[in-house]
């Protein structure tokens, strides 16, 4: 098991030094983290080898697990502090939220297919990621209970940010997403700040496409 576990530690500090630095992820606390969040953990036992590599990979269900650069990029945007308050839409894997918690955020993530959310819940449960908080539902409505949100990840694609989204982004405040035009996807960065919006192009992205009301997919 210590051969294993030093093995996969190998791999993602492989992961780090080949794939994210030349690609221009420079935060430094994004480096860290991605460097000790176990990804393979958040993948099947059969893709566990295959956990480090450049490829995003299937979680069922018609998911997967994004690429790390992605991860990262978006990670990188959001521009997390410690103490944030973050809203993700789309849990998956879990893999995402854990990244944001070991960022210190307080992490409220959700989710629509029911066994991703299980097992999710289950495998964070596990890892002690005791401060992300899992709901199963429309992700594009949001979790206004609990916000507003200094932070909002988008992790799937669609066509606009959904309204309910933009009501529960605190000012000031991020969002980041994936949006969808003529067929590509660009990351955006949102800002709100002093009730102005700011938007930012944060380059291609390749992510599922957000279902719900508000999503690309009703």
């Amino acid at each position: 098991m210590h051969q294993v576990t030093s093995d996969m530690g190998h791999r993602r500090r492989g992961m780090v030094r080949e794939q994210l630095l030349p690609q221009g992820i420079t935060d430094e606390g994004v480096l860290k983290v991605l460097g000790r969040v176990p990804r393979h953990l958040f993948v099947d036992h059969a893709l566990q080898a295959q956990a480090y590599s450049a490829n995003a990979l299937p979680i069922g269900y018609g998911q997967t697990i994004s690429q790390p650069i992605s991860v990262a990029r978006m990670t990188q945007a959001l521009q997390v502090q410690d103490g944030h308050c973050v809203l993700e839409i789309g849990t998956g894997s879990g893999y995402q939220a854990a990244v944001l918690a070991e960022m210190g955020a307080e992490v409220y993530s959700v989710e629509r297919i029911k066994p991703l959310y299980l097992a999710a819940l289950d495998r964070l449960t596990r890892l002690r990621y005791f401060q992300v908080k899992l709901k199963l539902d429309d992700g594009t409505l949001g979790w206004p209970e609990n916000g507003p949100y200094d932070r909002i990840l988008i992790t799937a694609g669609g066509p606009k940010v959904p309204e309910p989204l933009l009501r529960q982004l605190a000012d000031p405040g991020i969002l980041v997403m994936p949006l969808e035009e003529n067929g590509t996807q660009r990351i955006v960065r949102i800002r709100r700040e002093r009730t102005r919006w700011y938007k930012q192009d944060m380059g291609p992205a390749r992510f599922v496409s957000l279902i719900g009301t508000y999503g690309s997919r009703g």
